[in-house]
This record gives C-alpha cells, sequence and structure tokens, in this order.
C-alpha cells in the first residue's frame, strides 16, 4: 500500500508549477478582434503601402495582437462609393475614402476635397484641419452616421505644363487635362479641358493634344513618366486637401476595450502628421530627382494669375458654402483664415 501511495504523490514543487501555469497570463489565449478594413487604394498605389499597412503594423503592435486588420484593396468587397455605407452600417469595421465618396451624407465633404485655390502651402491645411477645428467638425457630422473619421494625410495636386505660365494669357491659350471639380474650375477660369483617361495622357502630352495636366503632384508625374515631355511643374497647387480619410464603424471601436479605443485614435492622430510629413518628403525627393534628370523648372504662377485663379476659385468655394449652416461656418472660417495670410 506504502508503495502504491509513494507513485501516486506528486512532487509539491511540480503541483506549484502547475499551478502558476494555468494561472499564468501568458499561458492563458487572448481574445483577438479582427477587423475586415475596404481600401479605395489599389494594393499597387504607394498609400496603400506608405499609409494602410504602416496602420495595420501601428495598430496591431499599439494593442499588442488584440486588434487585427484584415485589408482588402479597392473593390475587394464594395465599390469605393459604396464603403462609407457599409462602415456606417457596420458591415465593415474599417475602411479609406475619398471624401466625395461621402458628399451625400457629408455636408463638409466638398470642402474637405480640397476647394481650388485656396491654401498655397500644405502646413495651411493641416493647421487648418488640426488646429482651427475643421478636423473636429468633420467628426461631428460622421458621428450622426456612426462612424468615426480620421484624415490620412493633407496633400498638394499640381499641374505640369509644355510652355511656362508667365501671364494670364498663357494661362487661357492651354488646354489641360483634367477631372472632377478642378476641370468645371478651370473650365469656368477660363482654360480649355478635356478629360483622358491615364493611359492616353503620355501620349497626350507628348504630341500636343493637350498642354498641360495633373496627376497628384511631383510624385504621380513622374510614375506617369511626364517629365520625359513636359519640362515645367506649375505651383502653387491647385488645392491642397484631405484627399485620404480613414473611417471606422463607432460600434466595432465601442467593442474594444477603453485601453485599445485609445491606442486606435492615437495612432490615427499620429498617423496624419506622420503621413503628411512624409509625403511632402516624398515630393521633395520627386521634384528634385525630375530637375536634376529631366531638367524640369518650376513655374511659379505670376501673383495676377494667381488672384484670378482664387476670384474665379471662389464662385465654387460659395457653392459649397451652401450646402449645410455647418458647411457655411467652415468656409467663413476658411475665408478668415486666408484673408489672414493675405491671400483674399
Amino acid at each position: 500500500m506504502k508503495s502504491m501511495l509513494k507513485k501516486l504523490l506528486v512532487p509539491a514543487s511540480l503541483v506549484a508549477f502547475a499551478v502558476a501555469t494555468v494561472a499564468s497570463p501568458l499561458a492563458v489565449a487572448q481574445d483577438v478582434t479582427k477587423w475586415r478594413v475596404q481600401s479605395h487604394w489599389p494594393s499597387a498605389s504607394s498609400s496603400y503601402k506608405d499609409s494602410l499597412e504602416r496602420l495595420k503594423r501601428e495598430i496591431e503592435s499599439r494593442t499588442e495582437g488584440r486588434l487585427q486588420l484584415q485589408l482588402f484593396e479597392a473593390g475587394a468587397l464594395f465599390k469605393d462609393t459604396e464603403t462609407f455605407n457599409a462602415v456606417s452600417r457596420g458591415i465593415l469595421q474599417m475602411g479609406t475614402i475619398s471624401p466625395g465618396y461621402a458628399q451625400d451624407k457629408i455636408s463638409l465633404a466638398g470642402i474637405a476635397s480640397g476647394l481650388p485655390f485656396a491654401f498655397r502651402n500644405v502646413w495651411e491645411a493641416a493647421y487648418f484641419h488640426k488646429h482651427m477645428g475643421f478636423e473636429e467638425m468633420l467628426r461631428e457630422e460622421a458621428a450622426k452616421h456612426n462612424v468615426y473619421w480620421s484624415t490620412d494625410k493633407v496633400y498638394p495636386t499640381e499641374m505640369v505644363v509644355k510652355k511656362p505660365i508667365n501671364s494670364w494669357e498663357d494661362f487661357t491659350k492651354l488646354k489641360i487635362r483634367s477631372s472632377g471639380a478642378l476641370q468645371k474650375f478651370l473650365s469656368e477660369a477660363g482654360a480649355s479641358t478635356t478629360f483622358l483617361p491615364g493611359s492616353e495622357l503620355y501620349p497626350a502630352l507628348d504630341t500636343g493634344v493637350v498642354d498641360a495636366a495633373h496627376w497628384g503632384a511631383a510624385q504621380g508625374a513622374a510614375s506617369m513618366s511626364f517629365y520625359e515631355v513636359t519640362k515645367y511643374h506649375v505651383k502653387p497647387a491647385l488645392n491642397i486637401a484631405g484627399t485620404d480619410v480613414i473611417i471606422i464603424s463607432q460600434k466595432a471601436l465601442d467593442a474594444l476595450s477603453e485601453q485599445d479605443q485609445e491606442a486606435v485614435k492615437q495612432v490615427l492622430d499620429e498617423q496624419f502628421w506622420y503621413r503628411t510629413n512624409e509625403y511632402l518628403y516624398q515630393e521633395q525627393i520627386a521634384l528634385s530627382n525630375a530637375i536634376k534628370e529631366h531638367g524640369v523648372e518650376v513655374n511659379t504662377l505670376p501673383e495676377d494669375v494667381q488672384k484670378r485663379l482664387t476670384e474665379a476659385a471662389q464662385k465654387t468655394w460659395d457653392a459649397e458654402g451652401k450646402r449645410s449652416d455647418n458647411a457655411a461656418k467652415a468656409l467663413q472660417m476658411l475665408k478668415t483664415m486666408l484673408g489672414d495670410l493675405g491671400y483674399l
């Protein structure tokens, strides 16, 4: 009997180890929340890597793996124009869009998309968003649709031209490839505009079908090889805006612990400054390379041309201000800022 009991007895040290192992948090599988994220960027886009994949790494790191993001490129689950509604209804936990895709829901979307010839420098748009309260105004409107709104970055849209613009007459003679609201603005300002798909742009510039075009700014122009056939990069920007936005289902956000909610919001706020500065850095490198490798020159528009374009642009600004009381407030805030800067 004694020998049998000896066989059954477990050393106290082993018992203590087993108890400690079971009780240890490291031994307990942690709960993992997974979010589906629908992007408006194709996976080949630089922003898919630089913005979205960075966001995934940072959020998963800050939450110690408790929140994981499953990324889907543009069109994989929903059309770009359907992403806001999918996030609003909680079908998707997260997405990226351009403000224009939510025009029917967010009255500030047009201003967020970038009013032409408003800001002249990226820091001004960043200041408007973060210091003057425009970002909070956007979040308040989005919150009515159960969406948490966070601008990814602010950046410019700039033209390239085959001949420099040195006068108003030079501008009005241009044949410009444009699109969307900017095409409408440029046409109303006096230039001749047309829309061409990206695949037709290089030959159109090369053969003189168009004299000028915009495809993002320096990075976009370089990626499309425009600098091989156009030797002037125009400044200031046609517009500077928070053209890319991260949206999160408020329901999904509320389901996280307070600690993880705070981590997500902190990452988003940091993302705005990180990506805005990174994009500016990449822009300067792209333009510098164009100057060195292709003999590109920066064509700064004369003051009188800038003034006349600003006057023409304000007609489109006023139309956006009529969309709601909130939009009127934001537009007045913008005009006051631009007046203080001496632009109006």
